[in-house]
């Protein structure tokens, strides 16, 4: 008894080890963070086109942190959540607010409805995809990637803003397509990864040239190219679907009993 009554104070007793966290990914998570707050901030004062521009730069951040955790060997559980959490004010929040600042706004109830549903269904497919358990196809994700969402609903809004667009009809397309990624988000439709494009290896030089003739296009005109080619995302999906293309072999998603 007398041992079992100094084993608590034994450990108590024990100095904590004092642990710490990697600078580089984590400095750029920090700095997509501060992308999404920003374009909430931009939103509020009415700055759409600015606030889209940061939900881009957001965007490229986010791909960063986590290929140069792997890169440098500097992974860690800590990165993983902190990248989650910005991940929803970046790609969830920040697109939710945007549009309904912009527009949803003009129709009351069910556009800061829609702006939540978009909110909600991130953070659960965030939810989703941190517990469930590692895919047997790595070449696509379930469910539409909450940037590729994000970066639809602000080059929407970007485009529109860009062009002078105000009609009605606009606004109410605006609804439909925050409800419509948000349903795309939390859905099981196979989208192709990219993580099958390797970065350390050699590659053709033709390959460095497109990359310079891609940076070109969008150079030409940010809004309407970063829409297009989001939209052709969003649509690339459900378009192999339709037109009978063979499904990839899902993954079992996890239960919550």
């Amino acid at each position: 008894m007398e041992k079992e009554d100094q084993a608590p104070l034994a450990e108590l007793a024990t100095p904590a080890r004092r642990g710490g966290i990697y600078l580089l990914p984590n400095l750029l998570t920090t700095g997509a963070l501060f992308s999404g707050f920003y374009a909430i901030i931009a939103a509020m004062n009415s700055d759409f086109e600015v606030a889209a521009a940061a939900i881009f730069i957001a965007m490229v951040l986010d791909s960063l942190d986590g290929r140069v955790a792997r890169m440098t060997n500097t992974q860690s559980e800590f990165g993983g959540q902190y990248d989650s959490l910005s991940d929803l004010t970046c790609f969830g929040l920040a697109p939710a607010l945007v549009m309904y600042h912009w527009g949803l706004v003009q129709l009351g109830k069910p556009g800061w409805l829609a702006a939540f549903f978009y909110t909600a269904a991130t953070a659960l497919r965030l939810a989703r995809f941190n517990t469930s358990p590692l895919s047997t196809d790595k070449h696509y994700f379930y469910g539409l990637p909450c940037p590729a969402a994000a970066g639809f609903v602000a080059g929407f809004v970007w485009v529109t803003v860009s062009n002078q667009w105000h009609q009605l009809y606009l606004v109410k397309s605006g609804l439909i397509l925050t409800c419509l990624m948000g349903a795309l988000m939390v859905s099981n439709v196979p989208y192709h990864s990219f993580k099958d494009l390797g970065l350390k290896g050699r590659v053709p030089f033709v390959v460095l040239l497109a990359t310079v003739f891609l940076f070109v296009v969008v150079s030409l005109d940010p809004p309407q190219v970063l829409f297009g080619i989001f939209a052709l995302y969003v649509l690339s999906a459900p378009c192999k679907a339709l037109f009978g293309s063979k499904p990839p072999k899902s993954i079992k998603l996890p239960s919550e009993d």
